[in-house]
């Protein structure tokens, strides 16, 4: 019987690449001469910072034009609210999302359950949602019609077998 995973990850090694390249931007270019500019990564979680809100606009779409070239997708974001910060200094908070939680879970099953052919089943394991058919081609259009559904979160569909 076919079966395939749905997960929800973020390449890491990715994130921090995007993070150097957007920080090694900020140091160069002309516009963020003075403004004291800076994106790091904290575990999962981005700290942009820079001297007024404008400029914290154009941090984050430097460091989103960064990891859209590195194929992180922009859905893996939760962005917190701006904030001030020391010296009349603004910064953000972005968290990455990765993994489903029993929310999503549950939101994906349900969507099988309604969408997906007859014989097609789903089961959550931890992280992770199992989907099984008896037809290889009922499973490919399940991969199919999930990513045209807008979830707001990354989905990637592993584990493919025969």
């Amino acid at each position: 019987m076919p079966t395939f995973d749905i997960v929800s990850q973020v390449d890491m090694q990715e994130v921090r690449n995007a993070v150097d390249q957007a920080g090694r931007e900020l140091a160069t270019r002309f516009d963020f001469k003075g403004t004291d500019s800076s994106v790091e990564l904290a575990g999962t979680e981005l700290r942009l910072h820079s001297s007024t809100e404008d400029r914290l606009r154009a941090v984050l779409q430097v460091l989103e034009e960064k990891l859209v070239k590195r194929k992180v997708s922009l859905k893996a974001l939760d962005y917190g609210k701006v904030e001030e910060a020391a010296k009349g200094t603004v910064r953000q908070t972005v968290g990455l999302k990765a993994g489903l939680d029993a929310d999503h879970a549950k939101t994906i099953n349900r969507w099988i359950k309604d969408h997906a052919a007859k014989g097609v089943s789903s089961q959550t394991q931890g992280d992770q949602v199992r989907v099984s058919a008896k037809k290889r081609d009922d499973l490919q259009a399940v991969i199919a019609g999930l990513k045209a559904e807008d979830l707001d979160l990354p989905l990637q569909f592993e584990n493919f077998r025969d």
